[in-house]
């Protein structure tokens, strides 16, 4: 998946970047507060981008 699609999605669900990181951009969901790192590659292998999405309740 697509970074900027990964982040297109979190965006839609209320989700925004808390901070950027060296190697990795953390995101939260203000719903539960949750926090996610999101590593800066322009490519997100799928099982992993799928865990990033339930962890921050996207799908």
């Amino acid at each position: 998946m697509k970074r900027r699609d990964l982040e297109k999605r979190l965006r839609h669900s209320g989700s925004y970047l808390k901070r950027e990181g060296g190697a990795h951009s953390l995101w939260i969901n203000p719903k539960t507060g949750v926090v996610e790192a999101i590593p800066r590659h322009a490519e997100i292998k799928e099982p992993l981008a799928r865990k990033i999405l339930k962890s921050l309740q996207a799908e």
